[in-house]
């Protein structure tokens, strides 16, 4: 049995929202834009352009107890083409290395594959990210390319890879 599950964000989660998106060590991988930490204005805009937008979701990653560790959803949804661009983040860091992040990764992928009736389903990931690059080989998703050098931190360039997921 899953020790998490997925969950609409509310307001008492926004104060962990708000630490994890100013906390630089976190954007420096959740995202391959720059991680400039983020206000609390910016973090409102962000949950509600998701919550408001046709082609995303977003979600709370609750462990059973109903304590908020991350921060999970689809955007970039094509309905017609049954196509959606995965993005997850463990943001507690007590809940990092302890297979929290499989398991959400799972619940994801049954609700991207289930409810939402995704054929593929895809995601991009900073070379560095050893970790993230293990867990989604692990769930299945293939790695179909590489933008060389797309990402910038601290003065050296990264690649950044994209991996995929089908429905078989």
């Amino acid at each position: 049995m899953s020790r998490v599950f997925l969950d609409t964000i509310n307001k008492e989660d926004m104060p962990s929202l708000y630490k994890w998106f100013s906390n630089v060590e976190f954007l420096s991988t959740y995202d391959y834009i720059l991680p400039i930490p983020m206000s609390k204005e910016k973090v409102d805009k962000m949950i509600s352009d998701y919550n408001e937008e046709n082609n995303s979701i977003v979600f709370a990653i609750r462990t059973t107890e109903g304590n908020i560790i991350g921060i999970a959803g689809y955007d970039d949804i094509i309905k017609d083409n049954m196509v959606a661009t995965l993005f997850i983040g463990i943001g507690d860091e007590n809940y990092l290395g302890k297979g929290f992040g499989k398991e959400a990764m799972l619940e994801l992928l049954n609700y991207g594959f289930n409810t939402l009736n995704l054929y593929r389903i895809q995601l991009n990931v900073i070379s560095f990210n050893s970790p993230a690059i293990k867990l989604y080989e692990k769930v299945g998703f293939q790695k179909e390319g590489t933008m060389k050098e797309f990402v910038l931190r601290n003065g050296q360039r990264h690649d950044l890879y994209m991996y995929a997921k089908l429905k078989k």
